[in-house]
Order: structure tokens, then C-alpha cells, then sequence
């Protein structure tokens, strides 16, 4: 090619002078914007070898470079992380930061980020604290148990107790209670990375106790227990509960570690849903030591509570890996607002957002439903065809995995049959709005649209179905 259009490529410097990119320079470093403006106009030149442009002057190829970089810098800039509105009907959804924190939990939050806090030091005598003071007291008396401390979630907490209480011996577990969590993440890899060795027993359907006792060897260091949270097996099945077990585990004084995966810390059935295992029951069945999740039903932040035996949490808490796998003072700070709700229980669920969507009954979440509607726009309304029909949410992240709960959505059947592109649309919108498609329709599910958020969505619906500050 003629390396004529080549050579009209401005320099750095020449770029860098350029009136829209010189008001970019108070924003944004300077020898960041060169190194950004190098890179582009390197693709520039790879473009232009590869389709020659031989009429282009200097002065059109500066514009096209200057409207390059500050694009480039925008999308840099522009943070993935947003807040958005959660219609997918899916309560505690993994990809959307499962469970929203509460109203004490965001003050909390607030108060202690603001400035310096008492994370690590006693204030009655001045000395070194323990940052797990925080909640163990509180943990304690919820569950019963003797002792807790907190890890960074509950793949860590199961790391942390087998790694103590069993490395380089057997822990049994039944065939059946392998369960794989979210992103391909398998209970038999945690095992293996914490250093003990997996003995499985049973079949996929049925274990006996017999099958644990006929395990135990001078090599065995433990009996893990996995609630199968995320999936159920149904049919010609067995399983001892979990009080034999224990009562099996403390005749060869092995410990019990069950593994709960999701905490629940009160009875759902007095919301009428199914029963879930709370972390009391494990507890007064004779486990040593129960791990499960901070951030799903209870409500909390991202942690990994482990609650149990005063003698095995003191070992799992001196375990050299608890401070790679510690919790930050934000962390402490959402988890203590969020269990303090539980002693307050007139107040629930009205005060833990995770709770209330889970209780609310369907009639209300249709009069949420009707409130959007009736806010928008009438000629939107008929493009759209814009309907409400029952619906049916979800607990999600694991829980409660054959329970759909009863609830409306508000339904768009766009009027070019394009879901895909419309469902587009309103995830790029501000604030992004979460449905998901069926029957070529996009459904909004209101169970997991709060009443404060309903004004917001509202307004993102009639920016992106209007098509306002969207382009094309």
C-alpha cells in the first residue's frame, strides 16, 4: 500500500494537543492519555494496512484518533460494578450480590467506614482485641453453639475445619453429599486443597450408618456432613439422620462437622415455606462444628460462619490459614447490624430484606405490580402490550431448590417480537434493569422489586422502551 495515509497519522504529541484530549489531561494522568493514544494509534495503523484509506486527510484522522481515545477512556473508566433492579424474581441471586443488606447493616456499614473503629483493640483495658469478638458473642447465643468465628465465606469455612481437625487423615462423607456450587465449584476440590482425604462412602441414593461404621479406620479424622442445599435427590433413597451420625462419630471420638452451605437461623416454616435445616437443629443433633454462608438466607455480607465446639473453633481460629481467610471491618460491621435483627423478632421480616421477599404474599407483590403499571405511560403501555401474570420466584443461591413461591411479574411483548434487543436495552439503561424472557415476552418479577425501588423502575423503563439517551 501507499504508506502515504500512513505518514498523515498524527504523533503523540500532535494527539495529545488536540483541544479534546487536552480537556481530558486535568481528569486523567498525562502519561496514561499518551500511552492510551500509542495503543490507538497503533490499531489505526494496523486498520488502515489492512483497508487503505488513501483520501483520508490528517485533520479527519486526528478527529477519528481523538474520538478513539476518549471512548477508550470512558469504557476504562466506566466501573462494571453498578446497582441495579433485580427483577429476575430470583431472591438471593449469586450474579447480582445475593442478599441485599439491610437497613441497620448499610448505617452500620457507614459508621464504621467513615473513620477508625475498634476492630482489633479492647477498649476496657487498651489492649490487643480479637476482631471475632464482634459476632461470636452474637452467633453464640442464636445458634446455641459454644464458640464461632468468621472466615471469608463458606468455602473457606469448610477449608479452615477440615484442614484443622483433619489434615492428612480420612474424612467421610457420603457419595450422595458431593455437591458441586455455583461456578463449577466442587466439595471433593475443596477437600483435597484443605489436605485431608476424601472417603466416600455409600451410593448416590442411599448411604446406611453402616457404611460410616464400616469406614472408620485409625486413618479417619472426621465425618462430614454436606446439606444437598442446591439440588434433591427424590425417590428410593436413605440417609441416617444427622443425630446418629453424631452419636456414631462421638463412640470413635471423631468430630461431626456439618456442613450447611446456606444459614438459616429461623424456622421458614412460619412463612409457609418448606422446612430448611437450621444451624440450632445441627447443633443440638450433636455436630462439633457447623460452617454456612453469611450472605444467603441470614441476610448478611459475604462470610463463612463457622459455630460449634469451644475446643474445635479454638483450633480452627489458632489455624495459621484463618488470617489469609480473615474478614475486613466492613465485613464485621454489616454481619454484627445483620444478626442483631434476629433478637429483635417482632421485627422480622419486615427489617431483613431477604426475609421479606421470601414472606411477602403474593397478593401484595401483584399490587407492587399494579403500581408500575398504572405509572406508565399509556402509549408505552399499548406498544408494549404491557400485562401483569402470575409468576414464580425463587429463593436462589441454593436454597430451598424445588420451591417455586408464588408471585407477579409486569410482562412487555415488545411489538417487534426483538426480547433479545429490548431485554438489551433496559440492561444498559441507568439503573440497568434484570428480567429475564419467556414466551418471546420480557417478564419483570415485582417479588424482587421493593417498594422504594418501584419509582426507579418506573423511570428506567420509560427511558429505555422510549428509547430516551439510547442510541440507535
Amino acid at each position: 500500500m501507499d504508506n502515504s495515509t500512513l505518514r498523515r497519522l498524527p504523533s503523540v504529541e500532535e494527539a495529545a494537543g488536540h483541544p479534546a484530549i487536552r480537556a481530558l489531561t486535568g481528569r486523567y494522568s498525562a502519561p496514561f492519555i499518551k500511552k492510551i493514544i500509542r495503543e490507538e494509534i497503533e490499531a489505526m495503523r494496523s486498520a488502515l494496512r489492512t483497508e487503505p484509506a488513501p483520501t483520508a486527510a490528517r485533520e479527519a484522522l486526528t478527529e477519528e484518533l481523538a474520538g478513539r481515545v476518549q471512548s477508550r477512556l470512558d469504557r476504562f473508566f466506566t466501573s462494571p460494578l453498578s446497582p441495579v433492579l433485580n427483577a429476575t424474581g430470583v431472591i438471593l441471586h449469586t450474579g447480582l450480590g445475593r442478599a441485599p443488606f439491610s437497613a441497620a447493616a448499610r448505617a452500620r456499614v457507614m459508621e464504621i467506614m467513615a473513620g477508625y473503629c475498634s476492630l482489633e483493640l479492647d477498649l476496657t483495658n487498651g489492649k490487643r482485641g480479637e476482631r471475632n469478638d464482634a459476632v461470636s458473642g452474637l452467633l453464640c447465643a442464636l445458634c446455641g453453639a459454644e464458640a464461632a468465628v468468621v472466615a471469608n465465606n463458606n468455602a473457606a469455612a469448610v477449608l479452615l475445619a477440615l484442614n484443622t481437625l483433619c489434615l492428612n487423615k480420612e474424612a467421610i462423607i457420603s457419595r450422595g453429599q458431593l455437591i458441586e456450587i455455583g461456578g463449577s465449584f466442587r466439595l471433593p476440590d475443596v477437600m483435597e486443597k484443605s489436605g485431608v482425604i476424601m472417603r466416600e462412602i455409600g451410593t448416590t441414593n442411599k448411604t446406611r450408618l453402616k457404611d460410616y461404621e464400616k469406614a472408620i479406620t485409625p486413618q479417619t479424622g472426621a465425618i462430614v456432613v454436606a446439606h444437598t442445599s442446591n439440588y434433591r435427590v427424590l425417590g428410593f433413597t436413605e440417609e441416617p439422620g444427622l443425630a446418629e451420625i453424631a452419636a456414631l462419630a462421638h463412640r470413635h471420638h471423631l468430630p461431626l462437622i456439618h456442613d450447611l452451605g446456606g444459614g438459616v437461623l429461623v424456622d421458614l416454616r412460619r412463612f409457609h415455606l418448606p422446612y430448611e435445616p437450621l444451624v440450632q437443629d445441627s447443633l443440638a443433633a450433636g455436630a462439633d462444628v457447623v460452617t454456612f454462608s453469611g450472605d444467603k438466607v441470614l441476610g448478611g455480607p459475604q462470610s463463612g460462619l463457622i459455630v460449634g465446639k469451644e475446643s474445635f473453633i479454638r483450633q480452627i481460629h489458632a489455624n495459621p490459614l484463618m488470617r489469609a481467610l480473615r474478614c475486613d471491618k466492613l465485613i464485621f460491621a454489616a454481619l454484627e447490624a445483620t444478626l442483631r435483627l434476629y433478637f429483635e423478632e417482632a421485627g422480622l421480616p419486615a427489617s431483613h430484606p431477604a426475609l421479606a421477599m421470601l414472606a411477602e404474599p403474593a397478593a401484595e407483590v401483584r399490587k407492587r405490580a399494579e403500581k408500575v403499571t398504572d405509572a406508565l405511560d399509556p402509549e408505552l403501555k399499548s406498544r408494549f402490550k404491557v400485562t401483569i401474570r402470575p409468576s414464580a420466584a425463587q429463593a436462589g443461591s441454593g436454597a430451598l431448590p424445588l420451591e417455586k413461591i408464588a408471585s407477579h411479574a409486569v410482562v412487555l411483548s415488545p411489538p417487534d417480537g426483538r426480547a433479545e434487543f429490548w431485554a438489551a436495552r433496559l440492561r444498559s439503561g441507568s439503573p440497568p434493569v434484570l428480567g429475564y424472557i419467556q414466551e418471546e415476552k420480557i417478564w419483570l418479577d415485582l417479588r424482587t422489586i421493593r417498594a422504594e425501588e418501584t419509582a426507579a423502575l418506573c423511570s428506567a423503563l420509560s427511558r429505555a422502551l422510549s428509547g430516551e439517551g439510547q442510541s440507535g
